[in-house]
């Protein structure tokens, strides 16, 4: 891990400081949006409208990056998401806002296309699950200290949106200042839906389902803790816990999942995180419990992301692994970009609450339909076998999703060899 850390502490240092700024502004706004009068329907659009731009970004950034180079792609973008960071104070108005984070999903998307690329580019294929690891705590790392640094000005000022603005800007200088020479840039053609939903039905109705807990727990939490009239400290808290649970349960249901039936794990875990998810919606009143019901829920629910992906790996060819993320991308971002109206709209419908009964109406629905799966596919899963487990968060984009399928590919074929060199010759 410090060989890996080595090798590219730029990159991971400039990727925590984007993750810090994509952090801090959407508690901010979540917050400065109750301070401004906007409705909660409201704010769901404006949240929702990120993970338009990101779904978009996802889709565009590898053309853009092939057309002009990473270079330049990485450092238009930047100026944008700049720019966007500052205009939110300046334009306190839903519409300007939903603009704007349109822009910031799509900016933030492709620069995270970008800088991934530079980082798989850097690992080479003994350390790049290292890598991946090691990237996956640097972003929550930077969400987390997002949080920190709320506490730090008045949510009703500039300041608060000037920091993530000169934190986004100062992190492409390790990147663009130390990284040479930019890496070629290739993209595999996705599997069609319909042939990645008759594969492995349960993985991608989880997906879906995730991007929606995943777009309510990114978008919604902090319009949760203003509705709520949680302080800025309590909400800074709030956010943090979930994911610190996100950061601290990765790496034991990972551990479970390839020694278990992964199904029987998705639906445990599952379990858990609804159960959670009930307990914030009939116990929010008392603060400790509240933050307990947020880092059950962000401790399941992240882990099960990755867990879908190894899970609906089990199913496909070595040579489909790659072809298959671009899919489950898909799926996932149409699922983030209902999460926040939905969860807007049951917020106004049942109060505040109505954040934690969404969140644990999608994980037992999840939790159901893994049940009847099983009911319906009988269990292949075997511990020598098993596509190992890589931990990915869903603010990933393609690049790392295609990067950990490459790993679960190549930690395959070497499994395969080295049964062969074991097995006697006839």
């Amino acid at each position: 891990m410090l060989q890996v850390f080595k090798g590219s502490w730029a990159l991971l240092l400039g990727m925590m400081l984007l993750m810090v700024g994509n952090g801090l502004q959407g508690t901010l706004l979540g917050v400065r949006g109750g301070l401004e009068g906007f409705g909660t329907f409201e704010m769901s659009i404006v949240m929702s409208c990120y993970f338009v731009g990101f779904l978009g970004g996802s889709k565009m950034a590898p053309e853009m990056i092939r057309r002009v180079g990473h270079v330049r792609v990485f450092a238009a973008l930047g100026s944008f998401i700049s720019a966007v960071l500052i205009l939110y104070p300046a334009f306190p108005h839903p519409v300007a806002w939903a603009l704007g984070r349109i822009v910031i999903g799509f900016c933030f998307s492709g620069v995270y296309v970008t800088a991934e690329s530079w980082l798989n580019n850097s690992a080479d294929n003994a350390h790049r699950g290292k890598a991946l690891s090691l990237y996956m705590i640097v972003q929550m790392f930077g969400i987390v200290a997002a949080q920190g640094i709320l506490l730090t000005g008045d949510p009703s000022g500039f300041v608060l949106f000037i920091i993530p603005s000169v934190l986004v800007s100062i992190s492409f200088a390790p990147i663009l200042l130390s990284v040479s020479p930019t890496p070629a840039f290739e993209t595999t053609k996705p599997m069609t839906l319909r042939e990645l939903t008759r594969i492995s039905p349960l993985g991608c109705v989880g997906m879906f389902l995730m991007g929606g807990v995943f777009s309510a727990q990114f978008g919604m939490a902090a319009v949760y803790g203003t509705e709520r009239g949680l302080t800025v400290a309590e909400i800074s808290i709030f956010v943090t816990a979930i994911y610190l649970g996100a950061l601290l349960l990765q790496y034991p249901i990972g551990w479970l999942s390839d020694r278990m039936d992964r199904r029987v794990l998705i639906l445990a875990v599952s379990v858990l995180g609804g159960l959670g998810g009930f307990a914030g919606f009939l116990y929010d009143d008392v603060f400790i419990l509240l933050l307990g019901s947020a880092f059950i829920i962000g401790g399941m629910s992240n882990p099960l992301y990755a867990l879908l992906i190894a899970y609906t790996n089990d199913f496909l060819e070595h040579e489909d692994m790659a072809a298959a993320s671009g899919g489950l991308i898909f799926i996932n971002g149409i699922g983030a970009i209902a999460g926040p109206l939905i969860t807007g709209w049951m917020m106004g419908l049942v109060g505040p609450e109505g954040f934690f009964l969404f969140v644990a109406v999608l994980l037992l629905g999840l939790a159901a339909y893994a049940g009847f799966r099983m009911t319906q596919r009988a269990s292949t899963f075997d511990v020598d076998e098993a596509t190992p487990y890589s931990p990915i968060l869903a603010t990933a984009s393609p690049v790392v999703v295609e990067v950990a399928q490459e790993i679960y590919i190549e930690a395959e074929l070497e499994e395969a060899e080295s049964a062969a060199t074991e097995t006697p010759a006839a």
